[in-house]
């Protein structure tokens, strides 16, 4: 007898970005730590990622939040972020979706004025101050992950494009960082599928000519992230405000301009020596939306200096629904999810007449 099962979601956005947060409905995963319970679900069970990213339950330009069990003592939960791109470590806007989710779900009650508290992602701790003001979570900080500069201002011949000039920042992940105007973008709506091609062709080919290691953690895969930057504006001493568009590979423009090339553009900025502690960064999307990088000081690893920074941003709750898989359908794969879902959540398919 065929069976379908259910999956709880709680659907949110940060900047246009679509977070679908899952409340319910899978298995415990194995691993002590969310990052090994990451990792069990990026080799041995991706049927989760590509149910909710593809037809008919979503698209690729969403993002999936696992709520998991932290196993940290200091964390209230862990999450496990899942992407076009795959099981990036952290995430700032899927960081802000994940920290109001708990909040809206009561795991963190809320309380007026400003709290904190701790979320667990397969990078590790990460401290969530949020402002909540008549029970709404007004915004969210998070930590964005020690940023660096791995290379400042190479050059490589692009295909189709000519030479571009590029820096390269680990902020979560590697990002390529090119100036907007001098590759003849605004950074407005309408070039939207025009910035997915140019940063698709200067991604392959930065890829094809060279990878990129952490000082830490070694090999954390290609340069995936491109990070378009728009002319500079002085708002205020020490508050600068730029249109930023960001690009995932393989072709996803995101609708934020992402907490993770945003802590990448205050890395760079401060490797040419134009910041100080408490200036900040003021991102502005395609679409309007924008996010607050705080540069809160460095620290030494190794041969790199390493930006501390925060990430702040408002997350929206979207919708708060069940959905059902039925593996008989045929535009259903269920071949990876069958060590996942939970039987808890399972019932017997409708009889066919």
């Amino acid at each position: 007898m065929n069976t379908v099962h259910t999956i709880k979601l709680l659907d949110t956005h940060a900047g246009g970005d679509v977070s679908r947060i899952v409340t319910a409905g899978i298995d415990t995963l194995p691993g002590s730590t969310v990052r090994q319970q990451m990792e069990y679900l990026r080799d041995d069970a991706d049927g989760l990622r590509q149910l909710l990213l593809g037809e008919p339950y979503g698209i690729p330009e969403m993002s999936v939040d696992l709520l998991v069990p932290a196993t940290h003592p200091e964390a209230v939960a862990g999450y496990i972020i899942m992407e076009v791109m795959g099981y990036p470590i952290y995430s700032g806007s899927n960081t802000l979706c994940t920290a109001t989710a708990v909040l809206e779900m009561g795991i963190v009650p809320k309380q007026e004025g400003l709290q904190r508290f701790k979320l667990e992602a397969p990078a590790g701790l990460v401290q969530i101050e949020a402002r909540v003001r008549n029970g709404v979570v007004e915004s969210v900080t998070c930590e964005g992950l020690p940023s660096y500069i791995d290379s400042y201002r190479d050059t490589i011949l692009v295909p189709g494009i000519g030479d571009v000039t590029y820096s390269v920042a680990y902020s979560g992940g590697f990002y390529a960082l090119v100036d907007a105007e001098a590759l003849g973008f605004k950074l407005v709506r309408d070039e939207e599928a025009a910035l997915a091609a140019c940063a698709h062709k200067i991604i392959e080919a930065i890829q094809a000519h060279r990878g990129f290691s952490h000082y830490t953690l070694g090999d954390v895969g290609p340069l995936l992230f491109l990070h378009f930057m728009g002319p500079e504006e002085q708002v205020a001493q020490g508050y600068v405000r730029s249109r930023s568009a960001t690009y995932v590979h393989p072709g996803v423009i995101c609708r934020s301009t992402t907490g993770t090339g945003t802590s990448a553009r205050l890395a760079l900025m401060h490797h040419e020596g134009r910041l100080a502690p408490g200036d900040k960064l003021e991102t502005v999307s395609l679409r309007e939306t924008g996010f607050i990088g705080t540069f809160t000081g460095t620290h030494q690893e190794g041969a790199y200096q390493v930006v501390e920074n925060t990430i702040t941003g408002r997350s929206y709750v979207l919708a708060d629904s069940t959905i059902v898989i039925n593996c008989d359908d045929p535009m259903v794969a269920c071949g990876e999810l069958h060590h996942i879902l939970s039987d808890r959540h399972a019932q017997p398919a409708p009889v066919k007449e």
